[in-house]
């Protein structure tokens, strides 16, 4: 049990050596990734779509 004590109180002092983010750049960061995210997701929707269409035409089930 002081083993867990020992480590709370060893995690809770390195909390304080966190150099945390400006709130800026996390809705910049945030931003940037659902961009992306909804690129790629519009990129493989049009990649699943072309891949179905030739593997249909392929197999003759039209």
């Amino acid at each position: 049990m002081s083993s867990l004590i020992n480590y709370l109180k060893d995690a809770k002092a390195e909390i304080v050596h966190i150099s945390w983010p400006s709130r800026e750049t996390v809705i910049n960061h945030t931003f940037v990734v659902i961009v992306i995210s909804v690129a790629v997701g519009i990129g493989l929707g049009f990649l699943d779509n072309g891949f179905g269409k030739a593997l249909a035409i392929f197999i003759g089930a039209r």
